[in-house]
């Protein structure tokens, strides 16, 4: 922890940005900051995390249960307030050829800045890992949008690009078969006949002796989260396995909390205006 502390602390430093989260997870061995600021504020905080993540992470020594292409994995610029997915593209590029060009990590556009149909999805990208990217570049068709066509030896490769917040959520199971879990991950995913805008996989908690359902919602006003675990609940009991507990990875939307209160306590003509603390910020703002 004291190397994604010194990354967190070297990233808030930077003028004009927030570190408005972050995460850590032992069993899935990867971290999750949300950063918050205009343009340029960002791309300075951005590109300083590759600088420092560069000098003091080798994936040759790193395993861990999460797929991973990079030491920095991915970097999606996501429109919140006064901006567009347009701008956030913008940024996407101007990140990744700086991050290419001038620290010689290899770059891949993804989401609403790919520069390839086949390149939108991440799992595409990331299929291989990072002990497979060197024979994955060796092919014309992975070659990379910024950056040598070869992998970083000790960072790999990266992937940077726009979307719509994105939630992840993760639900762990009374068990401690993985095949359970991978087989309820294989129903709940879109890839393989589950719910649209819904991507999971089966995970091991090996310090909790229990196996993980761990899922990306891309659209969670299409796919909410109430959906997504009444599925996995619902596939669970066909194994005779409970549902201890679920949780959210970082930030999540309001508005989507408050679909699964709608949802969950059947609220009749509920809206988001109800909640006090937003009437209260709208009062004061005017």
């Amino acid at each position: 922890m004291d190397v994604v502390d010194a990354l967190v602390g070297a990233v808030a430093a930077t003028p004009g940005v927030t570190v408005l989260d972050r995460s850590s997870d032992s069993a899935h061995n990867r971290s999750v900051l949300s950063l918050a600021g205009e343009a340029d504020a960002l791309v300075r905080a951005v590109v300083t995390l590759y600088e420092h993540a560069l000098s003091v992470i080798d994936l040759r020594g790193h395993h861990g249960e999460h797929p991973r292409l990079g030491a920095v994995d991915v970097v999606p610029f996501i429109p919140i307030e006064g901006a567009t997915m347009a701008d956030c593209v913008e940024l996407a590029r101007r990140v990744g050829r700086e991050v290419g060009e001038r620290l010689g990590v290899p770059v891949y556009l993804y989401e609403e800045a790919a520069t390839q149909a086949s390149r939108r999805n991440l799992e595409d990208i990331r299929r291989g890992e990072f002990e497979g990217l060197a024979s994955k570049m060796a092919d014309h068709a992975w070659a990379p949008d910024f950056g040598p066509s070869q992998p970083h030896p000790t960072a790999g490769a990266t992937v940077i690009g726009a979307r719509m917040p994105l939630i992840a959520y993760n639900v762990n199971l009374g068990t401690n078969r993985l095949d359970v879990a991978k087989k309820i991950a294989s129903a709940v995913r879109f890839s393989s006949g589950g719910l649209r805008h819904v991507k999971a996989m089966a995970v091991t908690l090996e310090d909790r002796d229990l196996v993980q359902v761990s899922m990306n919602l891309t659209n969670y006003e299409k796919t909410p989260i109430h959906r997504a675990l009444e599925l996995v609940k619902r596939e669970a009991d066909r194994y005779g396995v409970a549902v201890l507990e679920s949780e959210i990875v970082g930030l999540v939307p309001a508005a989507a909390l408050a679909a699964a209160a709608r949802w969950y306590l059947r609220l009749d003509r509920f809206e988001p205006d109800q909640v006090l603390e937003d009437r209260l910020r709208r009062v004061r703002t005017g």
